[in-house]
C-alpha cells in the first residue's frame, strides 16, 4: 500500500521539489495550494483558512492514513519592526505560522488513530540566527521551530514525530522575487547581488530546493524514526560562523 503525504504549498519551490521527490519514492501526496500544480492530487486551498483546511484534510484522512505532513506554505517579507505594517504582520503570521497550525492539528487525530506519523515543518536558518530587515519572517520562522519541538514532546507517546527544516538560502522562486525587490527598490544589480548572496555562505553557493526535499524525505522515513523535535540546519554552513 502507498504511503500518504500532505504538503501544504507544493506547488512552487522547495514544496514543489518535495512533491516531486515523493512520488518519486511511491508516496500518494495531496498538495494544498492556491496556485495549480500537475504533480501530485492538487487540492485547491487557502491555507490561512482553518475550517478549509481541516474539511480538506479530513476529506483525506477518509479514505487514506497520513503517513506524513510537510507544512511548507509562507511568504517572505523584507522590514524592519518600523516598517511593518499590521495587516503585513498579520497576513505573513496568518500564512507562516496560523496555516502550519492548521494543517497540524487537522492530521493528528489521524495519526493519533494509527499511532504513527511523520510532520515536518519548514522553518528557516532565522530561526537559529537573527539577519537584519527580517523581523516578521524570522518571528514566524522561529514560531515554527517552537511548533515543531512542542508538537513533538506532545504527541512522542503517539509514535508521532515532529521535527523543523531549517534551510539557509535555497534558490527558489521566493528567493528571486526577494532579490527582484530588493533591486528595484535600490537600484542594485541582481547578478551582482546573487554573487554576494552565494559568497555569503561558506560553500561558496545558495542551496537548491531539490537539496532540502531529500532531507524532509529523510525525515519522514523509517531511517529516521529516533528523531523527533529537532531543528535540522541545511544552510551550506552559514550558521556556523
Amino acid at each position: 500500500m502507498k504511503k500518504t503525504c500532505i504538503v501544504t504549498g507544493g506547488s512552487s519551490g522547495i514544496g514543489l521539489s518535495v512533491v516531486k521527490l515523493f512520488l518519486e519514492h511511491g508516496y500518494q501526496v495531496f498538495n494544498l495550494d492556491l496556485q495549480s500544480s500537475e504533480f501530485g492530487v492538487f487540492c485547491q486551498c487557502d491555507i490561512t483558512n482553518i475550517g478549509q483546511v481541516s474539511q480538506i484534510i479530513d476529506d483525506i484522512t477518509k479514505q487514506h492514513n497520513i503517513d506524513a505532513l510537510v507544512s511548507n506554505a509562507g511568504i517572505h517579507l523584507s522590514a524592519t519592526i518600523e516598517n511593518t505594517s499590521e495587516d503585513e504582520l498579520d497576513k505573513i503570521f496568518s500564512i507562516n505560522v496560523k496555516g502550519a497550525y492548521a494543517a497540524v492539528k487537522a492530521v493528528l487525530p489521524n495519526m493519533k488513530a494509527n499511532q504513527n506519523g511523520a510532520i515536518i515543518l519548514i522553518s528557516s536558518e532565522q530561526a537559529l540566527v537573527g539577519k537584519p530587515n527580517s523581523f516578521a519572517y524570522s518571528l514566524t520562522k522561529t514560531a515554527l521551530a517552537s511548533m515543531a519541538k512542542t508538537t513533538a514532546l506532545d504527541y512522542a507517546s503517539f509514535n508521532i514525530r515532529a521535527n523543523a527544516v531549517c534551510p539557509g538560502t535555497i534558490e527558489t522562486p521566493l528567493y528571486h522575487a526577494a532579490i527582484d525587490n530588493y533591486c528595484n527598490q535600490s537600484g542594485a544589480n541582481k547578478k551582482e547581488i546573487h554573487q554576494e548572496e552565494a559568497k555569503l555562505q561558506p560553500l561558496g553557493r545558495l542551496g537548491q530546493p531539490e537539496e532540502v526535499a531529500e532531507l524532509v524525505l529523510f525525515l519522514a522515513s523509517d531511517k529516521a524514526k529516533f528523531i523527533t523535535g529537532s531543528l535540522q540546519v541545511i544552510d551550506g554552513g552559514y550558521t556556523t560562523q
